[in-house]
């Protein structure tokens, strides 16, 4: 780890944030995406989370079903907090392990719950990825095809989601990511490059 920078990496729901953890990693930066770590700790901890929550949070493959999942614990802050108890402490201590063993000059912490990560406190630096309403909206509606009822109540959930962050009064850099057009994909390129130079990280 020893001068490694740590950068944290996040956004709201259907921001984007993945679509600039993968630019970031086309410039050969480390970036470890929390949110599928998280994914494979589910799997691993499959029994207790059975145990707590039931079967029919099975697929018929007998895996999990992550979405059957979300909706035993979305706006039930007991149920949240169960689940919570059963992943966060695999995936901070596998996040921990991560950074520890990082050599590079920076390395990126790419998490939707970023606050609620074990590097948080270490973190030089937070980009916050942000997109225009109704290219979320769009954005959740083509990738998860909930009920629009649903994703408001997601939205909903989620707009106070800004101060978590400048709360912590870390260097905090937003990168806009509303659209696929070729001129404003090489905004959004121009904008990272932006980034890594005020942060000091050099192009690879």
């Amino acid at each position: 780890m020893a001068d490694t920078k740590i950068i944290g990496l996040t956004g709201p729901y259907c921001a984007g944030k993945n679509h600039v953890a993968l630019l970031l990693g086309k410039r050969l930066l480390p970036v470890l995406d929390v949110d599928k770590l998280g994914h494979e700790i589910i799997e691993n901890e499959k029994g207790l989370l059975i145990k707590r929550f039931g079967e029919d949070i099975l697929s018929g493959e007998g895996f999990i079903d992550r979405k059957k999942l979300g909706q035993k614990v979305f706006g039930k802050p007991k149920e949240l907090a169960a689940l919570e108890e059963i992943i966060h402490p695999a995936a901070n201590k596998k996040t921990l392990e991560w950074i520890k063993a990082r050599t590079e000059d920076a390395c990126f912490i790419n998490a939707a719950l970023l606050h609620h990560s074990s590097a948080f406190e270490l973190l030089d630096a937070i980009i916050i990825v942000e997109a225009a309403l109704p290219v979320r909206l769009l954005r959740a509606k083509k990738r998860d095809g909930l009920p629009w009822i649903a994703i408001f109540k997601r939205f909903w959930s989620q707009r106070k989601f800004r101060y978590q962050f400048f709360a912590r009064k870390t260097d905090t850099y937003i990168v806009r990511n509303s659209s696929a057009f070729t001129s404003l994909e090489d905004s959004l390129e121009n904008r990272i490059d932006e980034i890594l130079s005020l942060l000091g990280i050099g192009k690879v």
